[in-house]
């Protein structure tokens, strides 16, 4: 999740939500009267957040006049060390980065106080629904960064759709810190299946609607038959697994066993085989033994997980986990290139199972595309973006079907 993707004002680093986020800024920033280029930047792990400074960095040799704004969970948790940087002008925290008047032209170096737009510029539309998060992982940062849970509620949420939908875009993803979450702070607390549901029925031209990373043990049951059932969900689940280890899980205060993972897995296996599976798994984590670390690469085979987030474990100071025995720096990533590979072998298999296969692809900018359930594709010269083809691929290069 730490790549930057850039674009002529906004860099992004981190979740799909903070790419919802930055449509909406670079919506807000497009007419402001200086040039204003920004960093929405991550704190996940400690490389995140490295590689947030040097987006900053970046972003200012390429712009050398232009007003620059960090934004992001980085800034949010730690917003003097951002504003003590020379090359930045303004720190914008999380609670305001949505709201158009933290993006005027202030002093330099000033903290300002603590729903997305669509810009056409993307095939689908990341529209986010929830953000903040009231768990507490023992490894995680992230609710410093964001607060607790805030739904948006059913309405505003099909407000945004309406809009991206107006704008021609061919798939919508749902996406939030904890997207399972949403609904509980809400009147009745409804859970994510009756926003599923109402968008579905609100847009019966929708074909393409995906979900983000979810947390299998908040799945209610009118998700799961959605997900299962209805076929304009596309069928690929990313789930917030985080490790194979009973042990570890307890240790990371994850809500979830190793057993009822897998169960979850074979349950919508069982119910729609062509689901494919992803997964956020962190290698390395404080106390993590041999035989941890093996269950930990087991898990990718048993969930079949061919969509894989590997992260080495990296302390983040405030964190219980930061006070745990630490597992050595090499030894972690030795232990990351392990959990890796096995995804690389898992991924390796399911796409040789697709070839000669009819899939539906929704076209890209770059001249690739995705099936429903999230296989890459190249695409024949010429295809339009936005555009849904029917590819029957014959041979697999540099990791995309064709």
């Amino acid at each position: 999740m730490s790549d930057a993707a850039a674009s002529d004002r906004v860099v992004t680093l981190g979740c799909r939500l903070n790419l919802a986020e930055s449509e909406a800024i670079r919506a807000m920033v497009a007419g402001a009267e200086q040039q204003t280029v920004v960093v929405n930047s991550c704190a996940v792990t400690a490389e995140a957040v490295r590689q947030s400074r040097r987006a900053v960095r970046r972003l200012r040799r390429d712009h050398p006049a232009a007003r620059l704004v960090v934004t992001g969970c980085a800034a949010t948790i730690d917003p003097t060390a951002f504003a003590a940087m020379a090359e930045v002008d303004a720190v914008v925290t999380n609670p305001a980065k949505l709201t158009p008047a933290s993006w005027q032209t202030d002093g330099p170096g000033r903290v300002l106080p603590t729903s997305a737009t669509a810009s056409g510029r993307h095939t689908r539309a990341f529209v986010p629904v929830q953000t903040g998060c009231d768990h507490a992982c023992t490894f995680c940062i992230i609710p410093q960064g964001r607060g607790a849970s805030v739904s948006t509620p059913i309405a505003d949420v099909l407000r945004t759709v309406e809009r991206h939908l107006a704008l021609g875009v061919g798939e919508v993803v749902l996406t939030g810190v904890d997207v399972t979450g949403w609904g509980a702070d809400l009147p009745d607390a409804p859970r994510l299946g009756a926003l599923v549901a109402a968008i579905l029925r609100e847009f019966p031209g929708l074909d393409r609607l995906r979900l983000s990373s979810l947390d299998g043990v908040e799945i209610d049951e009118a998700l799961f038959e959605l997900v299962t059932a209805e076929p304009r969900v596309m069928p690929h689940i990313h789930l917030s697994l985080q490790s194979g280890d009973d042990m570890v899980l307890k240790r990371m205060r994850r809500r979830h066993s190793r057993a009822q993972a897998v169960a979850l897995v074979e349950r919508l296996k069982a119910r729609r085989p062509e689901i494919a599976i992803g997964a956020d798994l962190i290698a390395g984590f404080p106390t993590e033994s041999a035989q941890m670390h093996a269950n930990n690469v087991a898990l990718v085979r048993d969930c079949m997980i061919v969509h894989g987030h590997v992260f080495p474990y990296s302390p983040r100071p405030g964190t219980p986990a930061a006070r745990m025995p630490q597992v050595d720096p090499p030894l972690v990533r030795q232990r990351a290139a392990d959990v890796r590979a096995a995804v690389a072998d898992e991924r390796a298999g399911w796409l040789q199972s697709l070839l000669g296969k009819p899939r539906k692809v929704l076209a890209e900018r770059d001249g690739t595309g995705h099936a429903p359930d999230f296989a890459p594709y190249r695409l024949p010269p010429g295809a339009a973006p936005g555009a849904v083809l029917t590819i029957t691929p014959t041979r697999i290069s540099e990791g995309l079907l064709a």
